[in-house]
Formats: C-alpha cells, structure tokens, sequence
C-alpha cells in the first residue's frame, strides 16, 4: 500500500485553494450562465457573469455575501474604486432581454433587465429616441444623470412596477403604494423597509431636499414625496439607483407614462455639486447614507462614493 507520504512525493504537494478561486469555482458549477474570469490585479479577483436565468443571479449573491465578494452592475460608471476587495460583475446579457406587452391592448410593458434601449424605442417607447440605444434598461435605471426627472416627478418614468433582488437575498416586489393599492406589503423585511424609508422622508433633510425642483441627493427618496397630481410608488425608489441598492429582475413600464426629462445638457444633469449648489450636502449626504444602509446594511454592494 503506497503512504500519502510517497503519494505526495510522486504527485506533488496539493496547494491550498483561495477563497477568490474556491468563490469562482463553485459560482462556475452553480450558474448555467456565462463565467468569466480576469487576471487578478495584487492578488485582488474580479470576474463577470453572465446570467441566464435569475436563478442564476440569486445564487451568486448568496455565494458573494459568503465569501465576501462585492456584487456590481455592469455598464454603469461606478463611484467609487472597485479594484481593493474581489468583485463579481453582473451583466444582464442577451438572455434576459425580453420585452413584451403585459396583454394584449395594454399600454404597459414586462421589460427584462438585458432589454436595450433601441428596442423598446424599436416597439414603440419613442421617449427613449434621444437617450443611447446600446445600453441595457439596467443601466438606464441606475445612471443618475438619465433618470434625473424634476424632484416629485418620478411617475414621469413610466415605471409602474419593479422586481428587485436585495442585498441580504430578499425579493422584493416594488410598485404603488397608497389608499389605492390593495396589494399588501409581502414579508417583514419589506415591511420594515418601507416604513423606515417613510420615517426618512418625513425627516427635516429629505424636507429641505424637497424644496429643490432638481432633487439633490443621490438616492429618489423623492418617490414618496410626490408632487401634486401623483402617487407614491416604491419602484421609483430605484430610479438613478446607480447598481447600489440591489439587482433589478424585471420591470414593467407604461408606455403612455413615460416622459422626457427636462431639456437640460447632459453636464447640468445630476452630480454631487447639485446639493453643494443648493447648499444641502449635509442634508443629501445624510440621507443617501441612511437610505443606503437601510437597503443594504451589510455594504454587499458598492458603495457610492464621492463623485457620481
């Protein structure tokens, strides 16, 4: 019988496995996706998955919150520097693309995550006409300075309804909320989210941020504090979210709801200097720091940093 001694001599000396490498092998087994790794870059990983499925997406950011990977939307500019602890980067892709009427004659829209932007203008959406057709409905919905409607005026968006994927593994169902909406908030976590944003919002920073016709922070906290004529909707919380709140599975749009922005060059669009103008740094920074740790408490995902 041969010793693991003399084994070991003839074979060599088996190296112990990296977390990083052990985190990309088991996300390789898990997905039927598509997995890329890069070079790593002083001994920091990054890698891109293409999902799917959103079994796909789920099962990632259970393996990124075990092994302390932080989870990133690709195709949108992050704030901050992503190349000092490993990242997963998530690309939506081509097969989860899907762009279809609810039913038919409905004015609204089941839009998938990969969708691109040409072709919701391709069926009709010619609101999008102005904005770059290459990019994916994810990007779109997390870029600041595309999803930069007047403060109180995020039902210009057309987004009725929203599917999102937490950072803590939660699945949230997103859309109207009010008197009219007979459809009760599903789970705890949920409940407890929302009833803490609402607390924020009657906060005197998210007041003062309220007086601003363009909306100075970050985050659309401005979603529960609609303008005169509209109705609070959770799913605009998402708007400009900038890939910092969570994975966006789905949406549904209405056609007939989506507005352009205010004719406004894309420099004057949404930046960090807004609230310094307004002077309401303070006020807007506190606000994105408490509505950040509310969705994503254990800081999974990016940070949103100083510059976006």
């Amino acid at each position: 019988m041969q010793s693991t001694s003399r084994r070991s001599f003839l074979t060599g000396r088996r190296t112990a496995q990296s977390p990083w490498k052990a985190f990309c092998q088991r996300l390789r087994n898990a997905i039927e996706g598509k997995f890329y790794e890069f070079d790593a870059h002083e001994a920091v990983g990054s890698a891109r998955l293409v999902p799917k499925q959103a079994s796909d997406v789920h099962k990632a950011r259970a393996l990124c919150a075990e092994y302390g990977v932080l989870m990133a939307l690709d195709g949108v500019p992050h704030c901050s520097r992503l190349d000092e602890q490993h990242v997963l980067w998530v690309d939506p892709g081509r097969e989860m693309s899907m762009c279809q009427r609810l039913e038919a004659g409905s004015t609204k829209w089941f839009v998938q995550p990969g969708c691109l932007l040409g072709e919701l203008e391709a069926v009709g959406f010619s609101q999008f006409a102005d904005l770059p057709c290459h990019i994916t409905v994810a990007a779109w919905l997390a870029d600041r300075r595309l999803c930069d409607w007047d403060t109180g005026a995020t039902g210009q968006s057309g987004l009725v309804h929203a599917s999102v994927l937490l950072a803590d593994g939660t699945l949230a169902s997103l859309g109207p909320f009010g008197a009219q909406n007979k459809k009760p908030l599903e789970g705890a976590r949920l409940q407890k989210l929302v009833a803490s944003l609402f607390q924020v919002a009657g906060s005197a920073e998210a007041q003062a941020c309220r007086a601003e016709r363009r909306w100075p922070a970050r985050y659309r906290l401005d979603a529960l504090l609609p303008a005169a004529g509209q109705t609070v909707n959770l799913a605009h919380l998402l708007l400009g979210h900038g890939g910092d709140l969570g994975w966006v599975e789905w949406l549904v749009l209405d056609e007939l709801l989506v507005q352009p922005q205010a004719e406004l060059p894309f420099g004057e669009r949404y930046t960090p200097e807004r609230a310094e103008t307004a002077e309401l740094a303070v006020q807007a920074g506190d606000l994105d720091m408490r509505v950040k740790q509310l969705f994503d408490e254990d800081e999974r995902l990016p940070h949103p940093g100083q510059n976006l």
